[in-house]
């Protein structure tokens, strides 16, 4: 996801440390006795913790927090504590850099993960790669990380722009027509998603009536809606994110344009449909990742941490990012015996995620010729109430494996350019 106009900010750092993150954990074990007089490993985590996309921020640090609890209960990387430092990049460019390299110079960080933000993510990446430091993604969409802007020290979790407008569009196309009109946010996650799709539904044979593009925190978007209405479209596409997804759909509602004109998407949190009222909750959407898989192994498991540290709430994809981030450095650093990032980021390629981090039915992998994971779409209908679960907010349909809906390597634009 990609996000340039707030400029709020907000100088705070959280410091977590090692297993006292959870009270639950058993402190006792020899591993950790061993662990403590060693210095602790540092990871620093860059995040919008405020504006538009807080809570999906937030819950990205909460499933790091998790992870970090879980690995230092078992020993933390190569036998030494794990310690997580968060920024808030305050959805800004700047701030996201300058945090960067206050967590880098300053603070020493070894590992870098985030930004949900794409444009930070884009812009931190830069400062890793000055760096040489190892860099997860954690939840910045747009194509371009993995692209032609590809690093060899970056790896993305989430899903790219058009592996998500892959999995979904023939969906779209099939069930409500091929004609349409998309309400765009007007930065880089939205341009690209909106291109990705647009070139989908020209394959398909439709065509695009218009489309809008919204700035950043938009609360009124009447004026786009009536616009959008009057070019008559079949469906009308809702690309944006967070409280402006929110926002948009409860406007649809309120004016009753769904009863006139189908409304769907692409992307889809759990996020902001708890953000809106049920009956705003319409539309066909692709999931990057749901808390409900019966018979998937370790998600059971999964989404009872998650409510001990959550309030008692569901995780979201949001959560398994963050946890995934750290399960991966961790993963790999344990598995090489190293904390070089040349030596990691190399063995990165191809490295599959085990069971009890993948939680998805799927094979999902860091592919090494872009460094993307090839993680699995949730393709289904928006749900008004939970049947069984109140928080059961999503239908899910069917899943698609990532490397189903990611375009062959060669054509992403990515060339690696690896140290001498």
């Amino acid at each position: 996801m990609a996000l340039l106009g707030e400029t709020g900010r907000l100088d705070r750092r959280t410091m977590l440390k090692g297993a006292a993150a959870l009270g639950g954990v058993a402190l006792a074990s020899p591993a950790i006795i061993s662990a403590r007089g060693e210095t602790p490993v540092k990871i620093g985590m860059v995040d919008p913790l405020t504006g538009a996309y807080a809570a999906n921020a937030q819950n990205e640090v909460t499933g790091a927090k998790l992870a970090v609890s879980q690995l230092n209960a078992k020993g933390g990387i190569l036998g030494r504590p794990i310690e997580l430092l968060v920024e808030d990049s305050a959805n800004d460019v700047g701030t996201g850099v300058q945090k960067a390299r206050k967590l880098t110079e300053r603070d020493e960080v070894s590992f870098l993960i985030g930004d949900v933000n794409s444009a930070v993510a884009q812009a931190i990446a830069q400062v890793s790669n000055e760096k040489k430091i190892l860099h997860i993604v954690s939840g910045g969409h747009t194509d371009t990380i993995t692209g032609k802007d590809c690093k060899w020290n970056v790896y993305r979790v989430c899903n790219t722009t058009t592996m998500e407008a892959n999995s979904i569009c023939s969906t779209l196309f099939e069930k409500y027509g091929k004609k349409w009109y998309f309400i765009t946010p007007d930065y880089a996650y939205g341009h690209t998603l909106q291109a990705a799709a647009e070139a989908d539904l020209k394959k398909l044979g439709g065509t695009t009536s218009g489309a809008e593009l919204t700035p950043l925190g938009t609360t009124d978007f009447s004026a786009f809606l009536i616009k959008a209405r009057a070019a008559n479209p079949d469906v009308i596409l809702v690309l944006v994110q967070g409280s402006d997804m929110v926002n948009c759909l409860k406007q649809i509602t309120q004016f009753g344009l769904n009863t006139q004109v189908h409304v769907a998407g692409l992307q889809q949190e759990l996020e902001a449909l708890e953000g809106m009222p049920p009956e705003a909750r319409i539309g066909v959407w692709m999931f990057e990742w749901y808390w409900k898989q019966p018979g998937v192994s370790g998600v059971d498991q999964f989404v009872a941490d998650i409510r001990k540290v959550n309030n008692g709430k569901v995780p979201t994809a949001r959560h398994w990012f963050g946890y995934t981030s750290v399960q991966t450095i961790v993963g790999v650093a344990n598995q090489q015996k190293t904390l070089d990032s040349l030596k990691l980021a190399k063995a990165l390629g191809n490295f599959e995620l085990p069971p009890e981090v993948r939680l998805q039915p799927n094979k999902c992998y860091y592919r090494e010729g872009d460094h993307q994971l090839m993680t699995s779409a949730f393709i289904g209908e928006a749900q008004a109430e939970g049947k069984d679960d109140p928080e059961d907010l999503f239908r899910v349909d069917k899943v698609i494996a990532g490397d189903k809906d990611a375009p062959p390597v060669d054509e992403t634009g990515c060339k690696l350019q690896w140290p001498a």
